[in-house]
């Protein structure tokens, strides 16, 4: 629209320039000037309804502009509200949100403080206990303890004994009772070649500690047999070697017959007539002998019954034959009671006639 204006405002300005050009170039009082002076006098008349038109135009123009600008800002102001209105929400929820995760971040981190610095007392703990069991004595003793811990969940008091002395004056660590003998057990087990072997780095040094531990090892079958195998003090014809780790055990007996496809430890203890047991093993056996106990004390208590039984059917048996006596006894008395009543009966009836003669003859 303002291009077609501009367009028509020069077309106008130029008609005005050739009417001007005419007007000067044509002479005073002639028809011309005066045709040209009515032709210029229209086209200002001309000129100016086109401005007036051009401007009322334009006036609308700018006020519809306005209203479509005024309202298209109010639009643009509303949903800026709105949106920071529903912006304040969401950011008043996600920091309300925020605080909440920091407090609980804050209360996780002081409990993991917490739990960091139970690890760190724990680890001081561990190192101490490891320095205090470094001693193989006390090494010992815990492990007898924790195979006496076994023992005492499991068994009656009766069928086990700690530190059991031999009449030869050897003290093995523990024992079970079991119908027909004891079955010796062992708590020891060289630990300090088995720390070195697990320590070694290079394959030189694993393959020498691996041949120290195996002869460590055996040694100690060795000794369990020869010690505590005793036949002639009531022993079974076997012990037991309670391994008190199960991580031991696993490297000492399962790994290594995984690695070597032989089980040389194992298959040299059972040549020997020594079971390995780790704790979790040991745990099985004892829960079998525990239900053989129970299977026994069921049989010697049937027996028991049994023989109780027995004595009291033999006692029935006596009063059976004392009672059939008793009968033969009121049977001969009930024959004899006949009889004699009997006789009585017979010897009234002689004494009625008697003394009826009597009276007769008193009477006459």
């Amino acid at each position: 629209m303002l291009e077609l204006l501009i367009i028509l405002g020069s077309l106008i300005v130029f008609l005005l320039l050739i009417i001007l050009i005419k007007l000067f170039t044509a002479k005073a009082g002639t028809p011309e000037l005066g045709e040209l002076r009515k032709q210029l006098e229209e086209l200002k008349t001309k000129q100016l309804e086109a401005q007036n038109t051009s401007l009322r135009q334009q006036q609308n123009l700018f006020i519809s502009s306005q209203k479509e600008m005024r309202e298209s800002l109010q639009y643009i102001m509303k949903s800026v509200s709105d949106s920071l209105t529903n912006s304040q929400g969401h950011i008043h929820n996600q920091l309300k949100n925020s605080n909440e995760v920091i407090g609980e971040i804050q209360q996780k981190l002081g409990s993991l403080e917490t739990t960091t610095k139970n690890i760190q007392d724990i680890s001081k703990d561990i190192s101490s206990l490891q320095e205090i069991l470094s001693a193989p004595k006390l090494r010992g003793n815990l492990g007898e303890y924790l195979l006496e811990e076994l023992l005492r969940d499991i068994l009656p008091p009766q069928h086990y004994a700690m530190q059991y002395r031999f009449k030869n004056g050897t003290t093995v660590d523990a024992i079970i009772r079991l119908q027909g003998g004891i079955v010796p057990i062992d708590s020891k087990f060289p630990l300090e070649s088995f720390q070195r072997l697990i320590k070694a780095e290079t394959n030189e040094d694993k393959k020498s500690y691996k041949k120290e531990f195996i002869s460590s090892v055996k040694k100690r079958i060795d000794e369990i047999a020869s010690r505590y195998i005793i036949p002639s003090e009531n022993t079974f014809d076997f012990a037991m070697m309670y391994i008190p780790a199960e991580n031991v055990f696993y490297e000492t007996i399962i790994n290594d017959g995984l690695t070597n496809k032989d089980y040389e430890i194992f298959n040299y203890a059972i040549q020997r007539h020594i079971i390995p047991v780790s704790p979790q093993s040991f745990y099985a056996y004892l829960m079998a002998i525990a239900y053989g106990l129970k299977g026994f004390r069921i049989e010697q208590e049937a027996k028991h019954i049994i023989g109780e039984l027995s004595r009291v059917q033999d006692s029935f048996a006596r009063f059976l034959k004392d009672f059939s006596l008793l009968g033969s006894h009121i049977g001969n008395a009930e024959s004899k009671y006949a009889d004699l009543n009997q006789r009585a009966s017979k010897m009234t009836s002689q004494l009625e006639k008697i003394t009826g003669m009597e009276r007769d003859e008193k009477d006459n």
